[in-house]
């Protein structure tokens, strides 16, 4: 084989579409866009989702569901990742440098998933109603996290 001789594979290669180069390209006069309306013109689009003025269907539909901002930053820790800690108090700290839960966490729940045979102590962390049986079935505690109550302000009196 020479380097002078080297061919693509037959058909790899073909020759580019000339729009708009006369009646025998196929794609003359018009090129393709068809008769006028704003998609023919130069620069004429529109942006996605338009629809010529009718209310469009994402603004048809009913919002729905809700996204949470606070979602990546609330981890959750099954029993048996628990079960494989070596540390006796379970706090949120301890949970972030045994990389069970991510840095950036805020906070963290136990959820039932998992079995717990050993005694330990949830410090500073939430807990399903499940999870904290299983836990206090194993001989452990789950110290009670004090939620604030939402405070709603009043509207001040006027005279």
């Amino acid at each position: 084989m020479k380097l002078n001789t080297i061919k693509p594979a037959e058909g790899a290669k073909h020759a580019k579409r000339r729009v708009a180069r006369g009646m025998g390209s196929g794609l003359g006069k018009t090129a393709g866009r068809g008769h006028n309306g704003q998609k023919s013109r130069s620069g004429g689009f529109h942006k996605v989702g338009f629809e010529g003025g009718q209310m469009p269907l994402q603004r048809r539909l009913p919002k729905r569901g809700f996204f949470s901002l606070t979602r990546e930053f609330v981890a959750e820790v099954r029993l048996d990742e628990i079960e494989r800690l070596e540390a006796a108090e379970i706090t949120l700290d301890v949970l972030k440098l045994a990389g069970v839960v991510p840095v950036m966490s805020i906070r963290a729940k136990v959820i039932l998933s998992g079995k717990l045979t050993r005694k330990v102590a949830l410090n500073g962390v939430h807990a399903t109603k499940g999870a904290k049986a299983a836990i206090e079935a194993a001989g452990g505690s789950v110290a009670d996290i004090e939620v604030p109550p939402k405070v709603r302000k009043l509207p001040a009196k006027t005279k």
